[in-house]
């Protein structure tokens, strides 16, 4: 049969469990809803208008708009060296391994947080044996004018005494979550690896895009090359053809220096090309994780053509880029900071219970006569603080409000970025088809120029003058070709690349064991 004292006592232990559960699901941080980023109907550089006037052979963006960049996106240009390095610096890249570690890093804190949800238990286990004199070790009791005298542990042995102390102590403490404090706080770190992937991809597009610039740019440098051996020997056969005019008498010594000049002078600009290529090449193997002093790529000419890009919808934009991913992120967890200080103001409720064995023998440490326990209960609240709580709530919710803008500004800057780089690829195309009938006139002047000269009919300073404008009509060609293929490059990172934010780990997956994959989940 229970008694009373035990029935009230049950109803209050089942009381304060109620209160805690209900408390528990009280959470005074403010909700979170990520604020609205207009996106505009369509790129205006991508519509129809912009190339309706625009000559034929103009580059314009794939279609139909629906289409989207895949995963291994530098697959679009049909390099397979691109291809290659491509894969081995999405493994060996340091820059890319640091990201990782720092998400890893970020996995890590959200478990950390996690802990606070639950109980902390201690032990401590002590045995202790001590040896005191008689005199020490006794109490002495005095009753009806008796005296009596006890001692502990083994009976004493030429006037000292032996106490043993076996202790098996156990200590709990737990705060219960009553006001969010512990779940915005695993909320705000999880939200933080968020970022953290999100940055992590970031990195990993810049990266990859980084090497495909650098790969198109030494192409770019392989083509100048080129062209100066080309000039380079087109200018030794003039200054033969002149040194042979003047040896019959035709022409004048100044032709053969002016010719001579011209040689020197190509010579000189050949030679310098090789700086930049050198360049480009340990950025290169720098990327790909190789010592540039063991890494070289084999010549071959830019001949790759710009491919129709896929450009989409301007609101795809905002679930294609990694840096829009993690500002977004970055707002939840400002956010959830928020709610951590305002549960500041709320009382916190400490539980604590302590309990175990002693004994002076170990025979008897596990007997019911050795348990002790004891249970307590403390809250805490803050009556004065001099406004210390309601700063750093202020200070908090500034920061989100930074954060909002930042995220606005991030959306407005990748809408800029795509609408900048499609202008250029159209610009650039038409330049590049302008620079080619520029080319070939120029070499229709230098073939008129020399056969002028070589009949007597005009000096040598024409075909210089032809020779140069040729050359640097030339340069131009290669130059912008570089540039329309890393304006190509540049417009797919702008795009995010092929990726999306479904690829965002999700709140479980940031806190599995297991090692994140590449596998597209719903955030």
């Amino acid at each position: 049969m229970t008694s009373p004292r035990s029935a009230v006592t049950s109803h209050a232990a089942c009381a304060a469990a109620i209160c805690i559960s209900l408390l528990s699901g009280c959470n005074v941080g403010p909700k979170y809803a990520p604020p609205a980023a207009p996106a505009p109907p369509g790129f205006k550089e991508a519509a129809p208008a912009a190339y309706s006037a625009a000559p034929p052979g103009t580059w314009q963006p794939a279609q139909p708009q629906d289409a989207a960049l895949k995963g291994k996106w530098w697959e679009m240009f049909k390099e397979p060296e691109l291809n290659a390095l491509e894969d081995q610096l999405n493994i060996d890249n340091q820059n890319i391994a640091q990201y990782f570690q720092n998400f890893m890093a970020a996995r890590a804190q959200v478990s950390e947080a996690r802990a606070g949800y639950f109980p902390t238990a201690t032990v401590n286990p002590s045995y202790t044996r001590t040896s005191v004199g008689t005199a020490a070790g006794s109490t002495a009791t005095a009753t009806g004018g008796t005296t009596s005298v006890s001692t502990t542990g083994v009976a004493p042995a030429k006037g000292r005494t032996t106490i043993s102390d076996f202790s098996l102590p156990f200590d709990v403490s737990w705060e219960p979550d009553l006001w969010g404090r512990v779940r915005n706080t695993v909320s705000e770190y999880r939200y933080a690896a968020q970022v953290s992937a999100a940055d992590l991809e970031n990195e990993r597009l810049t990266e990859q895009a980084d090497l495909a610039e650098y790969f198109f740019e030494l192409r770019g440098q392989d083509a100048l090359q080129d062209l100066y051996n080309r000039t380079i020997e087109a200018d030794r056969q003039a200054l033969a053809l002149t040194r042979a005019l003047y040896e019959t008498g035709i022409d004048n010594q100044e032709a053969v220096a002016q010719a001579e000049v011209t040689l020197a002078d190509a010579e000189a600009a050949g030679i310098g090309i090789a700086v930049n290529r050198a360049l480009y090449e340990h950025a290169i193997a720098t990327l790909i994780g190789k010592s540039a002093s063991t890494f070289s790529m084999p010549v071959k000419l830019l001949s790759t053509p710009v491919p129709a890009i896929p450009v989409g919808v301007p609101s795809q934009l905002l679930q294609r880029r990694p840096d829009i991913a993690a500002a977004e992120r970055t707002m939840a967890q400002a956010n959830a900071i928020i709610g951590v200080q305002k549960a500041a103001y709320y009382p916190t409720l400490s539980l604590t219970g302590s309990g175990g064995l002693q004994s002076s023998a170990i025979a008897k440490l596990f007997s019911l006569p050795a348990l002790f326990w004891s249970l307590g209960a403390s809250a805490s609240e803050t009556i004065f603080d001099a406004g210390l709580r309601r700063a750093t709530v202020t200070q908090y919710t500034a920061v989100y409000n930074a954060d909002v803008a930042a995220y606005k500004q991030t959306v407005l800057t990748a809408f800029q970025q795509v609408e900048d780089y499609i202008a250029t690829l159209r610009v650039l195309s038409q330049q590049i088809a302008r620079e080619d009938v520029a080319v070939q006139a120029a070499q229709r002047y230098v073939d008129i120029a020399t056969a002028r000269y070589q009949t007597g009919l005009d000096p040598y300073l024409n075909v210089l003058i032809a020779q140069d404008i040729l050359l640097g009509d030339q340069q131009a060609q290669v130059t912008l070709r570089m540039s329309e293929m890393t304006a190509a490059v540049q417009l797919i990172e702008a795009l995010g690349g092929g990726w999306d934010v479904a690829q965002l780990p999700t709140a479980s997956q940031v806190t599995s064991k297991e090692t994140p994959g590449q596998a597209a989940k719903t955030p």
